[in-house]
């Protein structure tokens, strides 16, 4: 120690040198940036968020109300509570025929967030390679390198409509590659895959000793079709655990419930990274999502028809001002090419904002095979987007001058 006339001088510190060298690595969202600009300003369209727009429906947000009522206040089990994950393994059998052991299976989790961050750390010793297909979600990168794993890019393109291909995937493959995160429906290109061309993957998959990570929180928003999950595949139930929630399909965003489903193994492992971090899912929000998984269906089905509506709309919209745009099969996004106007995703997304006050996220910010895009949430009212695309269209009308 240091004194000086009795008093304890001791030298300054500098706290940046105690960061982790990993969480220095990671760059901040890009799509919390563009919300950050927003601030202060008035007359904003937002097609920004990938939040929808609809309120939680009454009769979820009732049995939640009345769980309190009753005083349901305490911790679950660290697996979620037996209810819920009684009625999950229900729903997916009935939906799929997968048959999931609802008490080693199935754990509930604080949002998918939450189910993608521990089944990475499970799974990922430092130093393996983990696949992630962009464009995607801004989590799975970060979600890689804070787990000491050395994330591999493999990009998906337009040409293909934003779906893997086995070819795009095989030359990615080393002998560290550990496993790959897939998003299908995929945030933020809208993209789906096919079954066929998921037959390719599974082989390639099997063939090298893999393990998926299948985040399908879009699940329930698939137009056109019927959505297929990995691990329905065959052989491909214990190489996947499959991520999922409730805040997309039942407008349960801020009640932060997620689950994950995968061979007995895996899901235990995840539970003790859950139990240390987290302990247990709300059980306020475990108690509306049994009643979303029982009495829900109208309502969600309600929702993605009116989804399905604003996705028809907005296409035309772009397309119509002459913003190339791929018809998206799922999720509750557009991804229209702004390429031919000279400017980059992120000078577009700013200029636009700043000159037409109109919220989107500029592809790059899903990766470098999104540059050229911009994703756009149609998660908003028939009105706004509307707006917007009137927005838009002058704003492209005027670079051309």
């Amino acid at each position: 120690m240091f004194f000086y006339r009795g008093v304890c001088l001791r030298p300054p510190c500098d706290p940046s040198k105690f960061v982790a060298e990993a969480v220095k690595s990671i760059p901040p969202s890009g799509i919390r940036r563009f919300f950050d600009l927003v601030s202060g300003l008035e007359d904003i369209i937002s097609l920004g968020v990938g939040e929808p727009d609809f309120i939680t429906p009454w009769h979820i947000r009732e049995m939640c109300i009345h769980s309190l009522e009753k005083g349901q206040t305490s911790y679950t089990s660290n697996y979620g509570l037996p209810e819920l994950r009684d009625e999950l393994a229900r729903t997916y059998y009935k939906r799929y025929g997968l048959d999931y052991d609802p008490a080693s299976e199935i754990l509930v989790t604080t949002g998918v967030s939450e189910a993608l961050d521990i089944a990475v750390r499970a799974v990922v010793n430092p130093g393996e390679e983990v696949i992630v297909v962009q464009p995607s979600y801004v989590a799975y990168v970060p979600s890689v390198i804070l787990a000491g794993g050395k994330p591999v890019i493999v990009s998906t393109s337009r040409d293909d409509d934003f779906s893997l291909t086995a070819e795009a995937l095989k030359p990615a493959i080393t002998s560290k590659t550990k496993a790959i995160i897939l998003n299908f429906p995929n945030n933020p290109t809208g993209a789906i895959m096919e079954q066929e061309g998921m037959e390719d993957i599974a082989d390639l998959v099997v063939e090298n000793d893999l393990f998926v990570i299948s985040d399908e929180v879009y699940e329930c928003l698939t137009y056109g079709g019927t959505h297929v999950p990995f691990s329905s595949l065959e052989g491909l139930k214990d190489r996947t655990v499959m991520l999922n929630g409730f805040s997309k399909a039942y407008a349960m965003t801020g009640l932060r419930l997620g689950f994950a489903m995968g061979a007995p193994d895996i899901i235990h492992s995840m539970m003790m990274i859950h139990q240390y971090s987290m302990l247990c899912a709300p059980i306020t929000a475990q108690v509306g999502a049994i009643e979303a998984l029982r009495n829900g269906k109208e309502e969600m089905e309600r929702m993605v028809r009116e989804y399905d509506r604003r996705r028809r709309f907005i296409v035309k919209g772009f397309n119509s001002i002459g913003l190339e745009c791929g018809n998206p099969k799922g999720a509750f996004y557009a991804f229209p090419y702004i390429g031919g106007t000279g400017l980059s995703s992120s000078d577009f997304a700013e200029r636009l904002l700043e000159e037409k006050k109109v919220v989107t996220i500029p592809g790059d910010v899903f990766g470098e095979a999104g540059e050229g895009f911009l994703r756009c949430a149609y998660a908003a009212s028939l009105d706004d987007i509307r707006k917007s695309i009137e927005r838009m269209g002058d704003f492209v009308e005027e670079l051309k001058q």
